[in-house]
């Protein structure tokens, strides 16, 4: 157990340290050299106070919508419920090594603390995992469409949104599957299995088991709420997406990146591309990946290299960091409002939760 105990923490040490040097490479290596930094730091002191607040405004706008989305997806959430449990696990994604598994915890210890079930807890962060992979694979397709009808094109582009578009198919058809009975679900679940297995048989690691029971699971768990919700979840998952797009789109215009330089068809093509990219998060929040994702899209499309790294930079500071202390104060109510908590229960909940979500 010890043993165990002691590997768990050389790993975390481990993508700990290769988070920190794929950053400090990044801001310090890689950007420096794409743009000139006096010039990058001069353009962000040129944008003014009022196009700031602006800025920070759609930001929290931006914020808003992802609660609209748990909401949505987790029937009897309250508003102030999901701000709070939004803001708090995006705090913790955003600073911590593997933010992305410790986000899910924090989230299933003040759902739990909230009487939400394990089974509601887990069924919320595979739906709504789901419906933003399917946004993320859309994208593209309709960021190239836009490039077509306005005479532009992009060989990149175009090969991405194919392979999205077969992907997104694929997964629609499963997903059909899964949810139009229990048999096709197990089977469904068995033939994935197989695959993965034989995947992570290449990279030298052991099978997959029980997808089979685990897709069941989910279709019974989610049936219900999908045909009800779908569409409205849809909605609101494309309204956050667009909103993220908004921020940047309009960072992007107030540092000084125009029209003539930069489409709006171009920008949301290097927004698309740069998050299909990295969908891996090396990094806590893809940071430093994600950043570099943007700059390599809208350089390559012909913007200004300083301009684009002031932008981009910008727009990081205001949707990374900003989520950062608004989470922390969330925390903070939660953890004192002792009508929220129920800490016994919320712990073993965030524990089921943390494992499911391991295994997937």
């Amino acid at each position: 157990m010890s043993g165990s105990s002691e590997s768990s923490r050389t790993a975390t040490a481990l993508k700990a340290a290769l988070a920190v040097a794929i950053v400090v490479g990044i801001f310090v290596g890689v950007l420096p050299k794409i743009a000139d930094m006096r010039e990058v730091w001069r353009h962000l002191r040129d944008i003014g106070s009022l196009a700031w607040l602006g800025l920070a405004a759609v930001t929290l706008w931006n914020q808003v919508t992802y609660w609209w989305v748990t909401m949505v997806a987790l029937p009897g959430l309250s508003f102030g419920q999901a701000a709070t449990v939004n803001l708090s696990s995006t705090a913790v994604a955003n600073t911590v090594p593997a933010g992305g598994g410790v986000g899910v915890g924090v989230s299933a210890a003040m759902l739990g603390s909230w009487d939400f079930s394990p089974g509601e807890i887990g069924r919320f962060v595979l739906v709504t995992a789901v419906w933003n992979n399917f946004v993320k694979l859309g994208m593209p397709i309709v960021a190239l469409a836009l490039l077509v009808l306005t005479g532009g094109g992009n060989g990149r582009l175009a090969v991405v949104s194919m392979i999205g578009l077969l992907v997104l198919g694929v997964a629609v058809v499963l997903l059909y599957l899964v949810l139009r009975s229990e048999e096709l679900a197990r089977k469904v679940g068995a033939v994935a299995g197989t695959a993965a297995s034989k995947v992570l048989g290449l990279v030298g690691k052991g099978p997959v088991e029980g997808w089979d029971e685990k897709a069941a699971s989910f279709r019974e768990d989610s049936v219900e709420l999908l045909q009800r919700r779908w569409h409205v979840l849809t909605i609101v998952t494309l309204v956050g997406h667009v909103s993220l797009f908004a921020v940047l789109y309009a960072t992007l215009r107030l540092v000084g990146v125009g029209a003539e330089d930069l489409s709006f068809a171009e920008a949301l093509a290097g927004f698309a591309l740069a998050r299909l990219v990295t969908a891996i998060p090396l990094t806590p929040g893809a940071v430093g990946m994600i950043e570099l994702g943007y700059v390599g899209a809208f350089v390559a499309m012909g913007a200004e290299k300083s301009l684009v790294v002031a932008a981009v930079l910008a727009f990081r500071t205001l949707t990374y960091l900003l989520p950062v202390p608004l989470g922390g104060l969330t925390y903070l109510v939660w953890r004192h409002r002792s009508d929220w908590r129920g800490d016994e229960d919320a712990s073993d909940t965030s524990d089921d939760v943390e494992r499911t979500a391991s295994r997937t």
